[in-house]
């Protein structure tokens, strides 16, 4: 495959992302949005270690960015299920006020 689709796709991925979290207000909404973008990066290091006469380095920086996306991943879940035990919604919009 060409880099030149890979990297278009990717810029399609990262800016659905974005959208996604700009415009969603459910909490879940708006971390599948963050999961696109970094997918996206994953992406683009994937596409631009062919050129890299190693080829190792844009695989393992992309293992990494995974391994921080499931820690993310694990800890945004836990905070939002405490927000909703706390609030009883996910609503990001109706989460305004910390003295509660």
């Amino acid at each position: 495959m060409e880099t030149s689709t890979i990297l278009i796709v990717a810029a399609l991925l990262f800016s659905i992302g974005l959208a996604v979290v700009v415009v969603k207000r459910h909490a879940i909404v708006v971390l599948m949005g963050v999961e696109l973008m970094l997918n996206a990066a994953n992406l683009n290091l994937v596409a631009f270690s062919q050129y890299d006469p190693d080829r190792l380095q844009g695989q393992m920086m992309t293992l990494f960015v995974l391994v921080v996306a499931a820690a993310e991943a694990a800890v945004a879940l836990a905070i939002v299920l405490q927000v909703y035990r706390h609030y009883r919604t996910v609503q990001l919009d109706e989460v305004n006020d910390l003295n509660n």
